[in-house]
């Protein structure tokens, strides 16, 4: 059995890194695999670049800019630019020799340039089982990414709330209809779901059958993350002894849907209700391009920025006693399966797969949706109920139930033994 497996991204965004973590799984697990990505992150076996160099470099950028020039007429503002993909630049794989090898396909996140909606049907029609872990909504959707409340890729698409000029038949409705049209839907297309929630509305949508969509989780290594044993947080990185450490984390802390805002008004209740555990309080955050959002954080506030080792990232998450993840729309976060794994209790909203992650009250806290005084809650409950350690080793329990790349490689290894058989049933 080979397993190929497509992606834009290597070890950069969410869905990159956790395309890279099942291709390891699987390797690790008895599958051949291989992963093909736009560009390489780093040199790693079983994994291949298809623009790693010189003329590869400058088409993909010129396919990336094709797709937002191609959107730019449409786009409602600068806002929305990255939320809405409408896939006509991409390069055609049908032939390549990878592509050729592959008993199955897997796609992963394909957009930015990497695979058009029409690449994608020349795949299909090669009649091999494809494979396509959803990420996010884009799969199913006319071009979004999250629709957020907006229910139309029940029917058809149209009057798309990311377009300047939304309309019956605008842009959103002529995309999902080039995908019904090119991906003959019911042909043997299996859509799996990192999360349950994303499964739902994956089914409730018009391409697919509800019997072409399951859900499997995204694996991790539970050897790498972990918690670490008598582990000196304030001399291993620096920290200010005394301290209770909160940790956010995101690739760019600005970006709207990360809900940065919502943890900093927590943070303000908090510290006006409780001035003693304010004062005891400090928050590490993670990521690229602060933005200065931290100037006025009522409590210490140490900035991190991008940490690209895993080993450092490990010990980030020992060093918190929790982490927040006010996240408005999010799948399933490799973040909380991390943070989880080394035994750090989650606060989050319930939005999106995190009230399956987060067992209320049990490893964590699932807070009001986007309520600030609720996630506020959240973070004292955690603190205050922490105290044997209980929250932290739930935690981990779950992860090494239901993450493990173990048990997530063996969820895969047999769904591909029945799609090669000819008798898949993902419901």
């Amino acid at each position: 059995m080979k397993v190929l497996h497509l992606s834009t991204f290597h070890l950069t965004g969410g869905a990159g890194i956790a395309a890279a973590r099942l291709n390891r799984a699987l390797n690790r697990n008895g599958v051949q695999s291989r992963l093909l990505v736009a560009k390489t992150s780093i040199e790693e076996p079983n994994v291949s670049g298809l623009d790693n160099r010189g003329a590869g470099k400058a088409f993909f950028w010129l396919r990336f800019v094709a797709e937002r020039l191609f959107f730019l007429p449409y786009e409602r503002s600068p806002e929305v630019r990255y939320a809405f993909s409408p896939a006509v630049a991409g390069k055609n794989l049908a032939a390549h020799e990878l592509v050729k090898e592959a008993d199955i396909i897997h796609l992963h996140w394909i957009n930015f340039g990497f695979l058009s909606i029409a690449d994608i049907g020349r795949l299909l029609s090669l009649g091999k089982p494809v494979v396509w872990t959803l990420h996010d909504m884009w799969a199913f959707t006319g071009g979004c990414h999250h629709s957020g409340a907006c229910d139309h890729f029940m029917l058809s698409c149209g009057d798309c709330k990311f377009l300047k000029r939304p309309g019956k038949k605008d842009l959103s409705y002529d995309r999902l209809l080039s995908k019904k049209r090119l991906w003959k839907p019911g042909s043997g297309f299996t859509a799996v779901a990192c999360s349950r929630w994303l499964g739902r509305r994956a089914q409730s949508g018009s391409l697919w059958r509800p019997s072409d969509v399951t859900s499997i989780p995204n694996p991790l290594d539970t050897t790498l993350f972990r918690k670490i044993e008598n582990f000196d947080r304030y001399a291993d990185l620096g920290l200010a002894a005394g301290k209770v450490y909160i940790l956010f984390a995101a690739a760019k802390v600005s970006a709207k849907g990360k809900g940065f805002g919502f943890l900093h008004e927590a943070l303000r209740i908090l510290t006006r209700r409780s001035p003693e555990a304010g004062a005891k309080l400090g928050l590490l955050v993670l990521g690229a391009d602060d933005g200065g959002m931290l100037d006025d954080i009522p409590l210490e506030a140490r900035f991190l920025g991008y940490i690209s080792g895993d080993e450092m990232l490990v010990k980030v998450y020992n060093a918190a006693s929790l982490y927040v993840t006010p996240s408005v729309e999010d799948n399933l976060p490799n973040t909380v399966m991390e943070a989880m794994a080394c035994g750090t209790p989650v606060v989050g909203f319930h939005t999106g797969g995190i009230p399956e992650m987060i067992d209320h009250r049990v490893n964590g806290y699932v807070a009001d949706y986007k309520s600030p005084e609720s996630l506020a809650e959240g973070i004292l409950w955690v603190l205050e109920n922490n105290a044997g350690g209980a929250l932290s080793e739930a935690a981990r329990q779950k992860v090494l139930r239901e993450y493990d790349e173990k048990v997530v490689a063996a969820q895969y290894h047999e769904l591909y033994k029945n799609l090669l058989s000819g008798c898949a049933d993902p419901a």
